[in-house]
């Protein structure tokens, strides 16, 4: 038995009465598109929500909002689609994500946070779909698990970077004032740095919670959704 994990041929799986578009059912097509649009949408609406909770002495509503906890399924629809359709496929339905997070933050945010926004959703999102198809025929969970790993770290990078470093500023105009005060590092260490990198250390600590987490939906659904074929068609 030999185990297959790339993309099923252009009519496999497809529902009948359905037209294949670009070899993937409409359905299919409609469902991925639709799922990350919500991701998006629901995640600009979410981060505008701190979290107002405390762990300990830890006041969460300095460091988090809700929109931390919405994105990270981003990758995890990225994911799902990249298993059964493939990288092409993957990349329209992030492009479709990043034009509604460009549109979005448009509307909702200054043009310094929306540029970083669009840019780290695009690059982050890329990258996951990237890494996912290099590992896509080691163990099932290995592809979505780096690949949401790399592609959340290089997300929170760029997005914190563009959005509040300093030396953006010529580029990009200057950052809120609040961003750049001196503040506890995570309001516990014994260490003083800038706001926005204690924001940026507890974003990625979700996304990187959530990148195992969503790995117990991903094994649920990825045969569920869209199965592929366990074996090769035997020889001629």
């Amino acid at each position: 038995m030999i185990e297959r994990s790339a993309p099923v041929s252009a009519t496999e799986g497809a529902v009948p009465g359905s037209t294949p578009a670009g070899g993937v059912p409409r359905s299919a097509w409609v469902t991925a598109i639709a799922a990350m649009v919500a991701v998006v949408v629901s995640s600009n609406v979410a981060v505008q929500y701190p979290v107002a909770a405390k762990i300990g002495s830890l006041d969460l509503a300095d460091l988090l909002t809700w929109g931390a906890f919405t994105y990270p399924a981003a990758f995890l629809v990225t994911d799902l689609t990249n298993r059964r359709f493939g990288v092409s496929v993957a990349r329209r339905v992030i492009l479709i994500g990043f034009l509604m997070a460009v549109v979005l933050s448009v509307a909702l945010a200054t043009p310094r946070i929306a540029i970083a926004s669009a840019s780290a959703f695009l690059v982050g999102q890329l990258l996951d779909v990237t890494v996912f198809d290099r590992l896509r025929r080691s163990g099932w969970w290995k592809a979505p698990f780096v690949g949401s790993l790399l592609g959340s770290a290089t997300d929170t990078t760029v997005f914190f970077t563009l959005a509040f470093a300093g030396f953006v500023a010529p580029l990009l105009g200057a950052a809120d004032s609040f961003s750049q005060e001196n503040a506890i590092l995570l309001g516990t260490a014994g260490v003083e740095t800038a706001r926005w990198v204690s924001w940026a250390l507890a974003d990625f600590s979700v996304k990187l919670m959530f990148a195992a987490l969503f790995l117990v939906p991903y094994r649920m659904l990825m045969n569920i959704l869209w199965p592929i074929p366990t074996r090769l068609p035997a020889a001629a």
